[in-house]
């Protein structure tokens, strides 16, 4: 059993209510990170537990924290919000057990779509520069660089930043070590910054956007990838779960893997960029797996949520205003 150490801070005393193998210290929420409404103004939705539910989560142990969708614009957060003493208790695995072998191999299509779609925006030409935040095992970095943009990374994970420099030959003065919070360049320093599967990992994703502004230049864009607070698998497994008779929620995962802290909608990013100067100046959902459907339904699932936008994941772009 792995341990876990979990922790409340009060008045800056810490008080130890259950010992397994992490150390969180929990952070009441007071408005939603995206729009600044209230969080008075939000809905509770129920509660997610430290470990996967399955379909029957009432006979799970552990601990639970209360998940609210914000009324304003649909941003589904926890409050309190966990987060641990040490972000290598949740990122530093070893990458040979977080991706299967053959992700390791070289894709040329992978990013393709993405790129196409940055250089259509930015009025591309070779040269250009592209900064991958949360790089991972550095495969958007490849990506980009075969693409023609002079690009640089960081990534927070020890291990995978290892991987990345032994394993896939990323340069490692292009890849830097460190969270966000940490890192630092020049203002207006970059043509294209992309954010793939990591804003719902942050724990101040509106801040995380900020700083990226800074960092992008005048006719720049930054793509973000995220999980979808209108998702409709989502809302099917909820009703499920109200249906038994329990308070219990599948959306996102503070305190086990993928540890998704956050879902956003459209509107999230809408309202956002009125607060920190920056428009949406395209978007799409994917729709994705139908995970927990019969396979002999997918193709119907997969249409409907493709025809009404409540796909898994959504991907926007942003421009400075």
């Amino acid at each position: 059993m792995n341990s876990l150490i979990v922790e409340t801070e009060v008045d800056g005393i810490k008080n130890p209510i259950l010992r397994h193998d992490r150390k969180y210290r929990f952070v009441d929420v007071c408005a939603c990170n995206m729009c600044g409404s209230s969080i008075q103004e939000s809905s509770t939705i129920g509660l997610r537990m430290n470990c996967s539910q399955g379909f029957r989560p009432r006979q799970k142990r552990g601990i639970a924290v209360t998940v609210v969708r914000c009324q304003r614009c649909s941003l589904i957060y926890s409050s309190p919000l966990p987060i641990p003493f040490n972000v290598q208790d949740h990122y530093g695995v070893p990458p040979d057990q977080y991706w299967v072998d053959s992700y390791f191999n070289n894709n040329p299509n992978y990013f393709a779509k993405e790129i196409e779609k940055a250089k259509s925006l930015i009025n591309f030409a070779p040269g250009m520069r592209a900064l991958d935040i949360g790089a991972g095992l550095g495969k958007c970095m490849i990506a980009l660089a075969s693409a023609g943009f002079d690009v640089e990374g960081f990534e927070p994970s020890v291990s995978f930043r290892d991987k990345a420099i032994e394993r896939m030959g990323i340069n490692e003065e292009k890849l830097k070590l460190g969270m966000i919070e940490e890192m630092d360049f020049p203002e207006e320093s970059f043509d294209f910054i992309t954010f793939g599967a990591v804003l719902e990992h942050l724990y101040d994703p509106s801040g995380a956007i900020s700083k990226a502004l800074r960092w992008l230049k005048k006719d720049g864009v930054i793509q973000i990838e995220v999980p979808s607070s209108n998702w409709l698998i989502s809302k099917l497994v909820n009703a499920f779960y109200r249906s038994t008779g329990t308070t219990f929620v599948t959306n996102i995962s503070p305190m086990h893997e993928p540890y998704h802290l956050y879902e956003f909608s459209l509107r999230s990013f809408v309202e956002n960029g009125r607060a920190i100067n920056y428009q949406v100046a395209s978007y799409d959902y994917s729709v994705c797996s139908p995970v927990h459907i019969p396979k002999l339904l997918h193709s119907l699932f997969s249409s409907y949520m493709k025809n009404t936008n409540t796909g898994m994941q959504l991907t926007v772009w942003l421009r400075r205003s």
